[in-house]
């Protein structure tokens, strides 16, 4: 049994997948990217191994996505994030047409083919207030943990309007609001609202096509997940393996390339 690894290096988080040769995840780990990028790699790598309890030499392929893609030393080539996401995609959930990947820096709107193939795509344009950091700054500026913004927002029920574009406000204008005496609740719905507006917008240009399947950190968030299904009208597909979506599209790519380094030699010997 041969083994395949897709090590995805987000600017925020770092994640590995390893499969196996029936395209079953073995193990998963993740890790924070942090300042150096190349030892994140790696020790997301390590921890995969260690989680799957396999030695390194039967890995027999690695890919490397994300934005640090050429950091993955220990790779054997590099595959965009936005081939890896449509390509996991459409293997957790085959009907895949539409994604929506949402990460910490950047978002992103793919059309993908039956097969998983890229169609067309666009990211977002205007600093990072439709991605993770934008809520990253909302959970700054309220002093409430990531994973309790989700929550939070859904018990809002009057929405402020969050207008600015640029991360770089958005604490100050969350601060405006509360000053205002508006319930932090009803803050956090309108942060989600805002990014879930301008996802929207992404998804429109490139269409939205039946199934959409909402990849990257951000689909783990309850409040961003039914905002996005508000906003486009449609269910969204999210798994466990959402977060890590772009490394398992990687290690796919990883064992197209051990299957078809096997195919040569399974013709010579049917030739023979």
């Amino acid at each position: 049994m041969a083994y395949a690894a897709g090590v995805d290096v987000g600017s925020t988080q770092t994640k590995a997948v390893l499969i196996d040769e029936d395209r079953r995840i073995v193990s998963r780990a993740l890790t924070d990217t942090g300042a150096n990028v190349i030892q994140a790699a790696e020790r997301s790598f390590r921890e995969a191994l260690a989680a799957g309890n396999l030695p390194e030499e039967e890995v027999e392929y690695v890919v490397g996505t994300g934005y640090g893609r050429y950091k993955v030393t220990f790779g054997n080539t590099q595959v965009t994030e936005i081939s890896c996401h449509g390509r996991g995609a459409a293997h957790m959930f085959p009907a895949t047409r539409t994604v929506i990947d949402m990460g910490g820096q950047d978002t992103k709107a793919i059309r993908v083919s039956p097969t998983g193939e890229i169609q067309d795509f666009c990211m977002n344009d205007k600093c990072a207030a439709g991605t993770g950091r934008f809520l990253g700054a909302a959970s700054s500026a309220l002093d409430i943990p990531l994973p309790d913004l989700g929550p939070t927002a859904l018990r809002g029920d009057r929405p402020v309007k969050i207008s600015t574009t640029c991360t770089v406000f958005a604490e100050s204008e969350v601060l405006s609001w509360l000053g205002k005496g508006k319930r932090i609740e009803d803050i956090l719905l309108g942060v989600h609202q805002s990014i879930a507006a301008r996802s929207a917008g992404l998804l429109r240009r490139v269409g939205v096509e039946e199934e959409v399947t909402f990849t990257g950190g951000v689909a783990r968030n309850v409040a961003m997940i039914a905002a996005l299904e508000e906003r486009i009208g449609a269910r969204v597909n999210v798994s466990e393996e959402s977060h890590y979506m772009g490394a398992l599209g990687a290690a796919l790519f990883a064992l197209d390339r051990i299957l078809a380094s096997r195919a040569p030699a399974r013709s010579t010997r049917e030739d023979a």
